[in-house]
């Protein structure tokens, strides 16, 4: 476990997460008025959970964690960013959507939540999540410890292949293993680069032209990798799913956006996975 290289990460994304809000217009408005930053593919794996109790593990600023307690479940969300943890519980504040926001290190988090022996009924983490985490198999033991008999836990992720390409479609990086992979200017505006399909409350232009100034550190997980560190702690795999595109997220230069803001190669490039889901049940 790397925890000094998840500190790198916290400052990194309390400068990137300022930025990302700059572009979205009210969203207090638009979650308080039924709105929703939810895709079809997570709310279909979930499936039910009015009444159950939900942990959103590294939720950023709180846009899906309130999405999903509009949905009836009873919210926790975790993140290591200060920044994301404070405008979370300002925008449950704003909003009148019950919800509550613990900043942590998500291992730190499930260590001390073991000891308490907190339990829920749901385990939710989506999009770009992964490639934070220095140690599956602790991460996958904590999940598996907090999750009560019968529940499950749901995972929505960019597909790893995608992890491997740059910007012009050439294998640059190396495929799972959880090789450190370290950068200098740290996480980006991915908001400005994906538009209207991460802004569903309106796109603004804000800042512009940014540059992290803050390096971060990501790890190269594989399918493989993921899955077994699950299903290793006695969880039990229901459901595997590929998608050949990505949602609110162009990958690559040249992806298309389609209907739902979904982004996919290009005609004259193969269909590959981008995207994958996941349900595990304990």
């Amino acid at each position: 476990m790397r925890r000094e290289l998840h500190e790198d990460n916290r400052i990194s994304w309390n400068d990137a997460t300022k930025v990302h809000n700059s572009h979205k217009a009210d969203q207090a408005r638009f979650l308080r008025e039924g709105g929703s930053t939810l895709f079809p593919e997570e709310i279909e794996l979930l499936g039910d959970i009015t009444g159950k109790t939900l942990l959103h593990l590294q939720c950023n600023a709180g846009q899906d964690t309130l999405s999903l307690a509009r949905r009836g479940a009873v919210v926790t969300g975790v993140d290591i960013s200060d920044e994301a943890i404070g405008f979370a519980t300002q925008l449950a504040a704003d909003t009148g959507i019950p919800g509550i926001f613990e900043r942590s290190d998500v291992y730190d988090w499930l260590s001390t939540a073991v000891q308490q022996d907190r339990q829920f009924d749901v385990v939710f983490s989506s999009y770009g999540a992964v490639i934070w985490l220095s140690d599956l198999a602790s991460w996958a033991a904590g999940i598996a410890r907090i999750l009560r008999p019968g529940g499950h836990f749901v995972l929505v992720e960019f597909h790893p292949v995608i992890g491997m390409l740059n910007d012009q479609w050439q294998v640059a990086y190396p495929y799972g293993g959880g090789d450190h992979l370290a950068f200098e200017h740290g996480i980006g505006d991915y908001v400005a680069w994906a538009g209207q399909s991460l802004a569903p409350s309106g796109y603004l232009e804000g800042v512009t032209n940014y540059e992290n100034p803050y390096a971060s550190h990501e790890f190269t997980w594989g399918l493989a990798d993921v899955v077994n560190a699950l299903v290793g702690t006695g969880l039990h795999l229901e459901v595997l799913v590929e998608y050949p595109y990505a949602n609110g997220f162009p990958g690559v230069s040249g992806t298309v956006e389609g209907p739902g803001g979904r982004f996919a190669p290009p005609a004259d490039r193969p269909r590959i996975p981008m995207m994958y889901g996941l349900r595990v049940r304990k």
